[in-house]
């Protein structure tokens, strides 16, 4: 089994790692874009997983023309997403029992999303999470999102923790390159997106799922 080192904050990434609602994003991406009239794919689909509001607007323009109405697509998302979300939003396995054994060994716990301000507060209070965190780092309040390290260090930095120092929980491949660029100790837990070659060559943990986290950081 694989054992952490000794670390003294944990920054989460926030949908996906905190919250199962890649599933529900990716049912929403495919039918919003067949409402505006384009055919979403997989593959265009996982280069989105964990990417900023800009870095989307890129890949659907790159994959489908500046005819793509990208503010519609994204507003229409937003409703979509908040209708749903309205009976509560999932949690990833493990959640809870992670973050309460952290607070009980006074470890800090930060948030680091790619998503905006009024979007995260409303997905972690609609889990009951959001009081749960010392900070939360959201698009609002970084220069350059991930895949660049800002986010993490931002987190750190609020944190008073060095960078050397934390553990970062990622379930995207711009997640764990924003982790690892911040020189943090970085474990991949995989939601719909598998690491690749580029990631496993960082030489970076992956686990299977919070649970698995959980043990490795309080094997006793």
């Amino acid at each position: 089994m694989i054992q952490l080192a000794p670390f003294q904050a944990a920054i989460f990434d926030m949908d996906g790692t905190l919250l199962d609602t890649e599933a529900v994003f990716k049912t929403i991406v495919f039918e919003v874009c067949t409402d505006l009239g384009f055919e979403m794919t997989d593959d265009v689909h996982r280069s989105m997983v964990g990417g900023s509001h800009e870095r989307t607007s890129q890949l659907l323009l790159e994959a489908y023309g500046v005819s793509f109405p990208y503010a519609l697509f994204d507003e229409k998302c937003r409703v979509s997403m908040r209708e749903r979300s309205h009976g509560g939003v999932p949690v990833k396995p493990g959640v809870h029992d992670f973050i309460a054994a952290l607070h009980a060994n006074n470890i800090p716990t930060a948030v680091a999303t790619s998503s905006r301000n009024p979007h995260a507060q409303h997905h972690l209070s609609a889990a009951g999470l959001l009081d749960l965190f010392e900070t939360i780092v959201t698009r609002d309040d970084v220069t350059h999102p991930k895949p660049h390290p800002e986010p993490y260090l931002t987190a750190a930095s609020r944190l008073k923790i060095s960078p050397a120092n934390c553990l970062a929980l990622e379930d995207s491949l711009a997640g764990v390159h924003a982790a690892h660029a911040a020189g943090m100790q970085t474990v991949m837990v995989p939601d719909l997106v598998h690491p690749n070659d580029e990631v496993l060559a960082l030489g970076i943990s992956v686990m299977e799922s919070l649970v698995h986290v959980h043990k490795a950081a309080f094997p006793h």
